[in-house]
């Protein structure tokens, strides 16, 4: 499934050193296509300040 700016979607991992667990829920803000298909995937805490920013992959994620 490819994913577009703006999508919702859900990490399938835990990413300790980044401060987030498996269903964290992130907005993809921008697309990678080259070399390889991958999102960056912004992540906010309960006041809407950004908490995290990955670059993850297709497998890594899930839409929401």
């Amino acid at each position: 499934m490819r994913f577009n700016e703006l999508d919702t979607v859900v990490i399938l991992n835990d990413y300790p050193n980044e401060g987030l667990k498996k269903g964290d829920i992130g907005v993809i803000v921008s697309v990678h296509e080259i070399p390889n298909e991958a999102y960056e995937v912004e992540f906010v805490d309960d006041d809407g300040a950004t908490k995290s920013m990955m670059v993850l992959q297709l497998d890594e994620i899930e839409k929401y």
